[in-house]
């Protein structure tokens, strides 16, 4: 194989990453846990309440308790407010740093609830449940350019559930998954220059976009109240096994030197699409809950997640080149994450009149070992606190905000896949917007 090839070999594997990365919410990674602003609001401790038509993605068996129509939609702002990092030897060495633009998206929701008669309840659900918006700054120089420079996921996910209360105080429900999503990465391919000191120098920019591919499960859920004072929530997402088809396109980037340019152009494959497959099994994931009422208008609920990372242990992506090189750029890649938990705490206070304050706090894991973090995904364990707001649910339109402040521990990666050494800094921001009609 050559040098030329190993080198986008190498960059390209990064982007069936974004895939992975990004997989179902309730982990770390790009998990996307925001899917209502009351649960928001108590930092998504909601397992075992569910009493707002988000119960679709939280626990299904909350639909069982609903005895009127429901209609809500909303959005959830992100943005980065700190992104950045210092390098450390041997790559790309002390003293370069680098930050990332500030991005903003706007991942959203939509659940209609229906009752069908005095037990059963008819709930549907439209929600992003991951999803990725990163861009570094001076892509022209910055020294993980070869690994990602700026990267898009785009994913939502289509649920119908049935709920059913089998006693006054006991509910299941059932739903199908039907999750639809697309990625795009754009990073360089360099090359060691035999003409310049051996220095690296860009050869081309590499752009890959999938198709829109769609990945099928179900979820399950478990919904007690014990009585007036507690109740106890278990919801289950299966995994959803998706098969990826793109294209990478390769554009050539002069050295300087027609030498150099030319064994580059007759190495790699310019001027046509090159074809690319691959197969990623999102995990499945787990939700507790135990909700306790401390007076007639507080409520603490406590939530363990489990997210079953462990499934994304080797990535294979195939290359399909009309000139019969795609076997040169085929990858499998050993990843080795692992199972990951977050936990979270929820607290409202209703007063008079009916409307509501929360506070929440979460602690979420990252299943990504160190050797795995990088310039696409620099993911670490992190901390998140929350406040919200609702209005009173008396009938007709309500309406929920909630602020989240996310601080992920500092990740410092000593053992780099990618040959890619030093440290990351992160903060963000989330403010989530619902609106809902009963």
């Amino acid at each position: 194989m050559s040098q030329q090839a190993g080198w986008v070999r190498g960059a390209l594997v990064v982007a069936a990453l974004v895939v992975v990365a990004a997989a179902p919410a309730g982990s770390a990674g790009f998990g996307i846990f925001e899917q209502g602003s009351q649960a928001m609001g108590m930092a998504g401790a909601f397992t075992a309440q569910a009493d707002d038509p988000s119960a679709i993605f939280h626990n299904a068996a909350g639909l069982a308790f609903f005895t009127e129509r429901d209609i809500m939609v909303g959005t959830t702002l992100i943005t980065n407010t700190e992104t950045s990092f210092r390098g450390a030897a041997p790559f790309p060495g002390p003293g370069v740093t680098a930050d990332q633009e500030s991005v903003v998206f706007f991942p959203s929701h939509a659940y209609y609830v229906q009752p069908i008669n005095e037990r059963m309840t008819f709930g549907f659900g439209f929600f992003t449940p991951f999803g990725l918006a990163t861009e570094w700054e001076n892509p022209d120089t910055f020294p993980g350019r070869f690994i990602s420079y700026e990267a898009e996921l785009q994913s939502f996910d289509l649920t119908p559930n049935i709920g059913w209360r089998l006693t006054p105080n006991f509910g299941i429900g059932i739903g199908a998954i039907a999750r639809a999503s697309t990625v795009e990465l754009n990073q360089r391919a360099g090359l060691v220059n035999p003409f310049a000191n051996f220095a690296v120098v860009d050869i081309a920019d590499v752009s890959l976009e999938s198709d829109w591919e769609i990945g099928y499960g179900f979820q399950l859920g478990l919904l007690h109240r014990v009585n007036s004072s507690f109740s106890w929530g278990l919801s289950y997402r299966s995994q959803v096994d998706t098969d990826y088809a793109g294209e990478a396109d390769f554009t050539q980037i002069s050295t300087g030197i027609p030498q150099l340019d030319a064994v580059v152009a007759a190495s790699l494959p310019f001027g046509a699409p090159v074809a690319v497959e691959t197969g990623i099994d999102f995990p499945d994931m787990a939700s507790l809950g135990l909700a306790f009422a401390l007076s007639r208008n507080t409520t603490l609920e406590v939530d363990a997640n489990w997210t079953g990372w462990s499934s994304f242990d080797t990535l294979v992506i195939d290359f399909d080149d009309a000139r019969d090189r795609g076997s040169e750029l085929d990858v499998e890649r050993r990843e080795e994450w692992d199972d990951a938990w977050n936990y979270r705490l929820g607290f409202a206070w209703r007063r008079p009149g009916g409307s509501e304050w929360r506070l929440g706090y979460v602690f979420d894991e990252t299943p990504q070992p160190e050797r795995a973090a990088g310039p696409l995904l620099p993911d670490n364990d992190r901390n998140g606190f929350t406040v919200g707001y609702g209005s009173p649910r008396d009938g007709g339109m309500y309406w929920d905000v909630a602020l989240m402040y996310l601080v992920f521990d500092e990740r410092e990666v000593r053992e780099s896949i990618d040959n890619f050494f030093g440290t990351y800094e992160q903060t963000a921001w989330l403010l989530g917007i619902t609106v809902g009609w009963n």
